[in-house]
Order: C-alpha cells, then sequence, then structure tokens
C-alpha cells in the first residue's frame, strides 16, 4: 500500500473544534486560498485600471479613492467568497482516496488553469464593459446573454478579443506556473474530516451571515455614480442584477396608498382638453377631444438607434454630424427639450408606442403578458390605418416581434426584406432597410390603406460597419461618428425619395431616437446623455417652428395625435405637450434600477431599497446637486411608477 506523505505539522493537543487556522495550513485547502488570492488579485488590478481611466476622464476625484477601494475590497472579499464556496464544500466531502487519485489531480489542475483564465479574461472584458457603460456589470449585461448569436458575433467585431483572450491564456499559464508547488504541495496533504470541518463551517457561516445583510447597494454611499460602480464588484453586480430582473416594484421602492397615486398620476397628465371617464376600470382612462376635422395623414415614425442630441447641430452640438437632419430641422416642429426614458431600444419603444413608463427591471417589450396592451396602433386602427412595425434585424431579439405582433403592428423583419446590399450582425443598412420600408408603403397606398409606421434602425451601433461610398463614412473602424453620419445620411435619402411618391404631400414623418449614444457621468441618472432629437417633419401641414417645452418619449404619440386632430379615448401616460403651453410636464427616466421624474429643473429620484433624493439640475453648467428632499416630487415619482407597475401586472393597461 502506498504511503501519503504527510504535509501537515504534528499536532498538539486534541480540541474539541478544530481551529481554522491549523486546518488551512498546508491543507486541502490550500487550492482554494491559491484560487481566492488570484481572484483578489485580479480584481483589485482590475479596480485599479478602473479608477485611474474614471481619474483622466475627470469622473472621479482622487479623494474618493480611499473609500473606493475600502468597499471594493469588501465586495471583491464577499464574491471570492462565494466563488470558493463550492469548491471548499467539495474539499470537504471528498475521501481522502479518492482525493489522492490520479483523475482528481487532472480535475482540480484543469479547474485551476481554466477558473484563471476566466478570472483574468472577465479582467478585459469588465474594462471594455466600463468603457462602454460607465458601470460595472448590470442588467445590461444579463440580457446580453439572452440573444447570444447577436451579442457575441458583435462583441467579436467591436472588440480585439482574440488578443484579449491570448493575454489572459498567458496570464493564466504564468499564474498557474508560478502557483505549482502550492497546488502540488496541497494535492499531497493529507487530513481526516475533522481537520477539514472548520474551513468548510467558518465558509458557510460567512456567507449565511453576508447573504442575510449585504445586497448590490450596500457599497452606495457617494453621491457619484462611477465611484460607486468602481466599488462594486462585476460578478457580484451580474448576478443581483439577474435575481432582480423581475423585481416586485412595490417591494423594492418607495410606494404610496394606491388612491393617492391615481388621483396624482391623472393630475399630471390631465390637459384642458381631456375629461377623466367615471367609473372606469383605469384611472387613467380619459376622453381627449380636438376641435376641428381630423387631418388623415400617413404617419412614418424613424426610431433612430442611439442618435442622442448631442450630435446634432439643430439640438446645439458644437460639431455637427447630422447636415441631412439639420437641415430637416429647420422645416421641422422641433421639440428642444425631449429625454429618451432610458438606456437600452426597448426602453424607447415602449415609451413611444405605449406611452408607458420605464419601470425597473425589464422593459415591457420583455415582460410576459404584454399582449393586448393600449398602444398607439390602437388609435390610429380605429381611425383607418394600417399599422406596421419594420425592424432591420430579426425581431425575435428582445421580443420585439412577440410585442408588436400582438398589439395591432404587421411585423416585417430582415427574414421577410429583399436580399440587403448591406448588412452586419445587428441588422440590414438604413438605406436597404428604409428602400424596403418604401416598397411597404408604396403597396399598401396602391391598396388605398392608410399608412402608419414605426421603423426601427440598427445602423448606429457596433460594430459600427457601413456601406462604402458614403462621404464621411468610414466603411470600418469609423465608430460613433461614422454611425451617427450614416444615419443621419440614410435619414436624408429616405425622405428624398419619400418626396417622389404620389403620398409624401400628405404624409408625416416623426424622428425620434430610442436613446442616446452611451451613459456617461457621475450622477446616477446622467440627465444630459438622456437628451434626444425629437421633430416632426410635413411641410404642407406642420408649421416649423421650435417648442421648448420639457417632453418626453412618453409624449410622442399623444403630441403626434394631437396635430392630426384625432380626438381618442386614453390611457397614456404621455400627454400632447402643444395642447396646453402652460402645462407643467414631466419625464420619467430609468438607469439600470434607479429611477427619477423630472420636472421644473428638478430630480426626484427612486433608488433599490426605498430610497431617494431629490438634485437640482442646472442645464447651463448640465450639473446635479443634491437639496432638500422634496416630498410632494419624490410622492408624485413614487405615483407614477407605482401606478404604471400595478396597472401592468394586472393587466390593466388597457382603455376598460
Amino acid at each position: 500500500m502506498t504511503q501519503v506523505p504527510a504535509v501537515l505539522d504534528r499536532p498538539g493537543p486534541a480540541l474539541p473544534f478544530p481551529s481554522p487556522n491549523a486546518s488551512w495550513k498546508a491543507s486541502r485547502y490550500g487550492l482554494v486560498r491559491a484560487f481566492a488570492l488570484v481572484y483578489l488579485a485580479v480584481t483589485g488590478m482590475t479596480r485599479v485600471a478602473l479608477s485611474l481611466k474614471a481619474l483622466a476622464a475627470g469622473q472621479v476625484s482622487a479623494d474618493a479613492l480611499p473609500a473606493v477601494f475600502a468597499i471594493g475590497t469588501g465586495y471583491d472579499l464577499l464574491t471570492g467568497l462565494y466563488l470558493c464556496l463550492t469548491f471548499a464544500v467539495y474539499l470537504l466531502l471528498l475521501p481522502e482516496r479518492l482525493y489522492h487519485a490520479r483523475w482528481q489531480r487532472v480535475i482540480v489542475w484543469f479547474g485551476m488553469v481554466f477558473g484563471t483564465f476566466g478570472v483574468c479574461y472577465l479582467a478585459a472584458v469588465e474594462f471594455f464593459f466600463f468603457d462602454e457603460f460607465n458601470a460595472r456589470f448590470n442588467y445590461v449585461a444579463v440580457e446580453y446573454l439572452i440573444y447570444p448569436h447577436e451579442v457575441f458575433v458583435n462583441i467579436w467585431q467591436s472588440y480585439p478579443v482574440a488578443r484579449a483572450m491570448i493575454a489572459a491564456a498567458g496570464a493564466a499559464a504564468a499564474i498557474t506556473w508560478w502557483l505549482h508547488e502550492r497546488v502540488t504541495a496541497a494535492l499531497r496533504a493529507a487530513g481526516s474530516l475533522r481537520t477539514r470541518l472548520a474551513p468548510a463551517a467558518w465558509l458557510l457561516g460567512l456567507a449565511a451571515a453576508s447573504y442575510a445583510g449585504i445586497d448590490g447597494t450596500s457599497g452606495r454611499i457617494t453621491h457619484n455614480r462611477v465611484a460607486d460602480e468602481l466599488a462594486a464588484n462585476g460578478i457580484y453586480s451580474f448576478f443581483s442584477a439577474a435575481a432582480n430582473a423581475h423585481l416586485d416594484y412595490t417591494q423594492y421602492y418607495t410606494t404610496v396608498d394606491e388612491t393617492e397615486a391615481a388621483l396624482r398620476v391623472r393630475r399630471l397628465v390631465g390637459q384642458r382638453n381631456a375629461n377623466f371617464i367615471t367609473g372606469a376600470r383605469n384611472p387613467l382612462a380619459r376622453h381627449v377631444r380636438y376641435a376641428g376635422a381630423p387631418k388623415p395623414l400617413n404617419v412614418i415614425v424613424l426610431l433612430e438607434e442611439s442618435l442622442g442630441a448631442e450630435f446634432v447641430g439643430a439640438y446645439g452640438a458644437e460639431r455637427s454630424l447630422t447636415p441631412h437632419l439639420d437641415r430637416l430641422a429647420g422645416q421641422s416642429l422641433v421639440f428642444t427639450r425631449t429625454y429618451a426614458t432610458g438606456t437600452r431600444t426597448v426602453r424607447g419603444m415602449e415609451a413611444v408606442t405605449a406611452s408607458f413608463p420605464p419601470v425597473p427591471a425589464e422593459a415591457i417589450i420583455k415582460r410576459p403578458g404584454n399582449e393586448g396592451m393600449f398602444n398607439w396602433s390602437e388609435v390610429m386602427r380605429a381611425n383607418g390605418y394600417s399599422p406596421t412595425f419594420i425592424y432591420g434585424g430579426y425581431g425575435a431579439f428582445d421580443g420585439m416581434n412577440h410585442f408588436f405582433g400582438h398589439n395591432g403592428y404587421r411585423v416585417i423583419d430582415r427574414s421577410q426584406m429583399d436580399e440587403p446590399a448591406f448588412s452586419n450582425v445587428w441588422g440590414v443598412s438604413d438605406e436597404d432597410l428604409f428602400r424596403n420600408a418604401l416598397r411597404v408603403f408604396d403597396r399598401q397606398h396602391a391598396r388605398g390603406e392608410r399608412i402608419f409606421s414605426v421603423i426601427m434602425t440598427t445602423s448606429n451601433h457596433k460594430p459600427f460597419t457601413f456601406p462604402a461610398g458614403v462621404e464621411g463614412v468610414k466603411p470600418k473602424g469609423g465608430g460613433r461618428e461614422s454611425g451617427v453620419r450614416y444615419a443621419d445620411h440614410a435619414i436624408g435619402a429616405f425622405v428624398e425619395q419619400l418626396k417622389q411618391r404620389q403620398y409624401f404631400d400628405d404624409t408625416m414623418v416623426v424622428i425620434v431616437a430610442d436613446h442616446g449614444a452611451r451613459v456617461y457621468g457621475r450622477e446616477e441618472i446622467p440627465l444630459p446623455t438622456y437628451a434626444i432629437p425629437f421633430l416632426i417633419y410635413s411641410p404642407r401641414h406642420v408649421p416649423a417652428r421650435r417648442v421648448d417645452t420639457l417632453a418626453s418619449q412618453i409624449d410622442v404619440a399623444p403630441t403626434v395625435l394631437g396635430l392630426l386632430n384625432l380626438s381618442h379615448d386614453s390611457v397614456f401616460f404621455g400627454k400632447d405637450v402643444l395642447a396646453d403651453p402652460h402645462a407643467s410636464t414631466f419625464a420619467p427616466l430609468n438607469h439600470n434600477r434607479d429611477i427619477a421624474l423630472y420636472r421644473d429643473e428638478r430630480l426626484s429620484g427612486l433608488g433599490f431599497g426605498k430610497t431617494g433624493a431629490t438634485l437640482a439640475y442646472d442645464p447651463a453648467t448640465r450639473r446635479q446637486t443634491p437639496i432638500a428632499p422634496d416630498i410632494d416630487g419624490a410622492r408624485d415619482a413614487a405615483s407614477v411608477f407605482q401606478l404604471a407597475y400595478t396597472l401592468y401586472v394586472r393587466r390593466g393597461y388597457r382603455l376598460e
């Protein structure tokens, strides 16, 4: 029988319960300790790299870093504990004979190499994710994993994945070689079940205690969102976001009495030409009436991917990338203070088409039970329109086809389009999309149908690849600048082609972005990044002018209905911002799990865990300053989001 060499020192007097320190020394738990040290070292260096990047960009100050690293180390220790727990239990329960078997050693070595590679590669992924979103892994990362083909191909085309993998493999090899002696010694160690029990018990106890008292918001102690994100841990944040994907709003956010919520929202959405319907099950149900005859114009909504106002000269961009849009703006009704409700396409879709606030965490486009909701198409169909949703990609992504197909639209996505001249993983080029859309409209017009269409573009998106031959646009490697320039070029070409149609004179083109280019800034909800263009182009029917009233994506549908003079019944959360120029308006906002209501230059924010804050916003400096709590504003904010959530889960967002 082969003698197994003992590595542990000769034990002293027996204790009733072995000390954890003695049990960790040169035992099989040395494997856990080795991996934990690797993980903590890599996550610590990741935080250093991200902090240096944020410092260089002026997003954090040096005096915030001690708190960042103190809190961050705590999250790293906690995450490392969770990661090592299963491994520790495995080592606890594995008998000595099996532990020293050759196959088990192969498994351990493979696990150490693969685990170290994973930690190193994840550090690179975190760096690129932070560069794009100014955040650790959040619900965006969770959503990305739901559609692996589109996302992973996009990542491969947009980032140096191969180089990152090679670098991670090299680092993993070097680290594993450095740990070779420690791992070998741990694999030779011997010990009884009794000596193995204490370390595992300590780990289990610490994990249980931390689970009860710490969550993803425990470390958010500053007024700087970027600093809080630097202090977070990517893996912990990812699983926290996944666990709260279908959270109950009333459990985690500030609430008010349901009757009070309904009354407050009725006051916010009221307009002088609307009367609430007595006895309706939906408290927002109201008759909206316009004087004069309806204007049965065709309505084409261009929902533009990532087209932030920061790029548009008509919205004050110092360096305009949108000459075609600027020219159209000079002939359009331009809403100069329009904000997106969120940072994802599905948020823009729910706001524009259903006038629905961004209740965390998922948009209604992706939630179950979203069939038959009151939305823009319902009003249009009642007035003789034939609604279509036209998307350049595959509409199964994010549940778009299901939502639009079950809410009154005929869906046309990439699978039903003519062969494109150019496409990438996200979809056909905007030019191809618009050419296909015009064919649809031509057929509708020939059949005598009234056109109402929502067109969702995809080109202004990573990997930023475009057809050759467009002035100012690099087919590859041009980044966001080329994306915006190409989107603008395609809009200009579409309008010129539309002008050649018989139905152009009786057509209204609505141009609005789904969201801004990216979220950056130290605030929980950095308002300037939510600013988007919203303009209405119909030279024969809509006089050109600029409107400075605060507007949101939830106001797009009711405002266009007003311009069409279409009296209707509504339960929209938005309203016609032109109906009463002196009425108060508001913009609901969402970022990750934070939500807010913006109006009168104030943000009433609501955070996860029933937290809240009031901030004054200065449009000139674009700065947010914490001020004394506005209780009334906070209750208005809670009312909007709470009522929206309640109506959705009770399937009450209908005209009833």
